[in-house]
């Protein structure tokens, strides 16, 4: 299991943290998720994790990294 470490922006509220949360909860290999609001931090457990798959989804759902 590897933890990574991910800024992206546009994070505000609760439901901005449920939406990520459910979005890369249902990507294959990813076992947590949790979203810092106030630093826009997402932390996500995963095995075997698809880098360009996960910023791709991130971005997809409103969130994009970063960089």
């Amino acid at each position: 299991m590897q933890e990574i470490k991910l800024k992206v922006s546009n994070v505000k509220c609760g439901g901005c943290v449920s939406n990520i949360q459910k979005g890369l909860g249902e990507m294959a290999g990813i076992s947590s998720v949790d979203v810092d609001i106030p630093t826009g931090e997402v932390t996500l457990a995963a095995a075997n994790p698809d880098m360009a798959g996960i910023k791709e989804k991130l971005r997809q759902l409103g969130y994009p990294p970063v960089e």
